[in-house]
């Protein structure tokens, strides 16, 4: 067996200067020998390409592309002219430990059916929290709404190594995933219509319908400050959410399920589009709305996208990673209500802690 894979770490940019000052010194500060550092740039405007450069020299290999393709586009455009066993698509605001791809290089080789995973992910603002985009693990509920171990909904826990099992997931955190390249391609790689948010759940969800295994890798520790292109409060943010989540839900549940769920949705968008206004978010109240008229509008594409599929269609229940219950927004039924909801999740996600296995494979 190889002692080692070789990684690319492929960091997107686009007017982060600022992001790449702070956090690519620990990147290149890597205790690892097999990995290349890789710096896509999405036609950025600012000096943080030169500053690159004059920092990083040769340590940084830079791709440019001509505008600004998103998160997806600019990966995948990216990712055609990287060659690497492994791609670890790094945001440009996370931190890492200079052991990090010691621990993902080991965990990939003990696992050889796994075709993607990431590190435990906290909050550079606190230190002592899980971090929003991904924290230890990604679940979705019976609907497809995606929540993860140590965050539900704005609820981020504290870390006292209460996820520091490797598990299987059903989505790792686009902020940091380490996948390989083969799997990858073969999956069709991220959906450029997506733009930015929910592209790492769709591949994930497809990963999965391939029979491929996800997992979190807990020893591995890295720091996401997080809301770097689009700040959480966001109606952009907020718009692309709503729509790429029908768009995933759409491609990926089986025949038989996917008519009622993706029914259901749009119906609990609403109260939640109604939620958002009574509370004056008129911003986020739009932004829903636009999401609607988008998906319809992509509709014939999402059923051409179905029709061709040639990966197999297993029904929500039976993948990994999936809590039974339901995790719509919580509208009208109070804190006691909601806590009482929070800790049946919980509950489910130490049982996947309990479940996973721990052996080869």
């Amino acid at each position: 067996m190889n002692k080692s894979l070789h990684f690319a770490v492929v960091i997107l940019n686009w007017n982060g200067l600022a992001h790449l000052r702070r956090y690519l010194p620990s990147v290149l500060a890597t205790d690892f020998d097999g990995w290349d550092c890789v710096l896509v740039d999405n036609a950025s405007s600012d000096d943080s390409v030169s500053w690159v450069r004059s920092y990083a020299g040769d340590q940084v290999r830079i791709i440019q592309l001509n505008k600004n393709e998103g998160y997806t586009g600019g990966y995948m455009e990216g990712l055609k002219n990287v060659k690497a066993d492994v791609y670890v698509l790094l945001n440009s605001d996370v931190e890492v430990s200079s052991d990090w791809l010691i621990h993902l290089n080991s965990f990939m080789l003990l696992h050889p059916n796994l075709a993607a995973v990431q590190p435990k992910i906290l909050s550079d603002r606190d230190r002592n929290k899980f971090e929003y985009a991904g924290a230890c693990g990604g679940v979705v509920d019976g609907l497809g709404y995606p929540f993860c171990a140590g965050r539900i909904f704005t609820d981020l826990e504290a870390d006292y190594g209460q996820y520091d099992e490797p598990r299987d997931v059903f989505w790792v955190s686009g902020a940091c995933m380490a996948v390989k390249a083969k799997d990858f391609w073969e999956c069709g790689g991220l959906d450029t219509q997506y733009f930015a948010h929910m592209e790492e759940i769709d591949l994930c969800w497809r990963l999965q319908r391939s029979g491929h295994k996800l997992m979190t890798c807990p020893q591995s520790v890295v720091y996401h400050w997080g809301g770097g292109s689009l700040s959480y409060g966001s109606p952009r943010k907020t718009y692309l959410n709503f729509r790429n989540s029908l768009f995933t839900i759409t491609k990926n549940l089986a025949p038989g399920e996917w008519l009622l769920r993706v029914w259901s949705r749009l119906w609990l968008d609403g109260l939640a589009a109604a939620y958002f206004l009574s509370r004056g978010s008129v911003g986020d109240f739009a932004a829903v709305m636009k999401a609607h008229w988008a998906f319809f509008a992509a509709l014939p594409r999402l059923m051409r996208i179905r029709r061709e599929s040639t990966l197999p269609w297993i029904p929500l229940q039976q993948l990994r990673g999936v809590w039974p219950g339901r995790i719509w927004p919580y509208l009208g039924i109070g804190d006691a209500r909601r806590r009482q909801m929070t800790l049946q999740i919980r509950a489910f996600i130490e049982s996947l802690v309990l479940k996973s296995p721990q052996k080869p494979g």
